[in-house]
């Protein structure tokens, strides 16, 4: 059993108050390093839920100024760096992911707090210059209302930070569902609304459970205006389909296949070090990894050798041990995917240039593994293979790659490494994706909107562009 200070209740948080679910049930949350039981927390459902939107609801009635909400935000983010070492632990204990790694998730959370408050003043009424009919004319963003936060469990402080940070500077009370998988980062970060940010009761409300019952009632409440899910593809189409009814707004991020592409006159040892710290992150078990690494044919032997020396120096094992950098997968299934998608590319003719070893370790470990020459006919071409796996494609010119790396449903990431700026600016003009990097393999950041083209979703999260997407534009004309 986990024990920590960021930890005294285990249940849901509604209306300013710790609850556990009404039926009495809990779920059980493990330790994927070796499938340790850490907690039972509570298992909510619909009629938890339906009372969270009421609270919001009363809370949505007594509006904030922006002083107040940027004193909200800077307290957060305070509280989060102030906890940063203990909402790590929690998080590596729950996740895997080495507690180096889960800590700086925990920065990364409270940057987000901190540019949303920083940069508040943006949602503030803007009066036009021009005079149209005679009229003053004036913009307002008003909270569009209550909102719904659903977060995966890849980054269980961080997605939540990208959504709950937009929702308090537009003045939108919340109700936050987490995964299943990761509840307790999120609890942890209650416990920090709770005990050292001054919230209106009912301003953000916390249901766990099982996803169907509990997104049934926010779509079916005419309150909740917008709601914000980080996760697959399939389940976005869902959501989609769930708010015609009420033509909610939707706030999308989902699947991703991003290419990394590798041109033949790129520093090689410069795009293997950023493949390194782009792939393994989390284990590989995030949107913006690279899926497909696409390399000229003519260095890809070379680029293969220099990054199979690399994985080679990973530490595959416990994320608290120390000089741990790559931990377990989330749960078997996982595995199951990643060891699928390495047997279909060998099956299909490509070489295995490096494989890891995991045996031994008793949790949901793969090894990271690399493969040279794979084919666009192998699975981890087409699906997402979220976990330790580098298949190296070989191409042989700009036009060929481009084709390749588009020939996906997704656009969430993508990554262009090369030694002509122009080249490479050239080439991720014709990239349709969200989020395309030239000679670095960094993700998103808070200062700047990150989100997907095609299937990977609409909306943005980060940036002045996600300070909007909780708001409704009001046009007020003054005769």
């Amino acid at each position: 059993m986990i024990e920590s200070p960021l930890l005294p209740h285990l249940g849901g948080y509604i209306n300013g108050e710790w609850t556990a679910a009404d039926s009495g049930r809990t779920l059980a949350v493990t330790n994927p390093v070796d499938n340790g039981h850490l907690a039972d927390v509570a298992s909510m459902g619909e009629a938890e839920t339906v009372r969270a939107i009421q609270a919001a609801e009363a809370a949505f009635e007594n509006s904030a100024d922006l002083a107040q909400r940027r004193e909200w935000l800077s307290a957060i983010a305070d509280a989060i760096a102030n906890h940063r070492e203990e909402i790590g632990r929690i998080l590596c204990l729950e996740h895997g992911k080495p507690l180096a790694e889960a800590q700086g998730e925990a920065d990364y959370a409270a940057g987000f707090f901190r540019y949303a408050a920083r940069e508040i003043d943006a949602l503030g009424p803007r009066t036009l210059e021009e005079r149209p009919r005679h009229c003053t004319w004036t913009v307002h963003h008003r909270p569009a209302g209550v909102v719904g936060l659903i977060t995966p469990w890849n980054f269980p402080i961080g997605m939540i930070a990208k959504k709950l940070s937009s929702a308090i500077a537009a003045d939108c009370p919340s109700v936050i569902k987490p995964s299943s998988k990761t509840p307790l980062t999120m609890i942890a970060l209650f416990t920090l609304l709770d005990r050292e940010v001054d919230l209106p009761p009912g301003k953000v409300n916390l249901v766990m459970g099982s996803a169907g019952p509990i997104t049934q009632a926010l779509f079916d409440a005419p309150s909740v205006r917008v709601i914000s899910f980080t996760g697959s593809t399939e389940v976005g189409q869902t959501l989609i389909r769930q708010a015609a009814p009420g033509v909610k707004r939707l706030t999308l991020e989902l699947g991703g296949n991003a290419p990394y592409i590798v041109f033949d006159d790129a520093d090689l040892d410069h795009a293997a070090d950023q493949l390194m710290g782009n792939k393994f992150r989390g284990g590989g078990q995030t949107c913006v990894c690279a899926n497909r690494i696409f390399v000229h044919e003519a260095v890809a032997d070379d680029f293969a050798e220099r990054l199979a020396r690399r994985v080679a120096d990973l530490k595959v094992g416990d994320g608290m041990a120390d000089g741990t950098t790559l931990g377990p997968l989330i749960d078997e299934n996982a595995v199951a995917k990643v060891a699928r998608h390495v047997d279909d590319a060998l099956g299909k003719g490509a070489r295995e240039v490096y494989r890891g070893d995991a045996s031994g370790l008793p949790g949901t470990f793969y090894p990271p593994t690399v493969l040279l020459n794979v084919t666009e006919d192998a699975a981890c071409y087409r699906e997402e293979t979220f976990g330790p796996l580098v298949p190296v494609i070989t191409f042989s010119d700009d036009d060929q790659v481009i084709r390749m790396a588009n020939d996906t449903d997704f656009g969430l990431a993508c990554y262009v490494f090369t030694g002509n700026e122009a080249r490479g600016l050239a080439a991720i003009e014709r990239l349709r994706f969200g989020h395309a990097a030239l000679n670095t393999g960094s993700g998103p950041t808070p200062e700047a909107p990150f989100g997907g083209m095609k299937q990977s979703g609409y909306g943005r999260e980060g940036g002045l562009e996600g300070l909007f997407e909780f708001t409704e534009a009001q046009t007020v004309p003054v005769g």
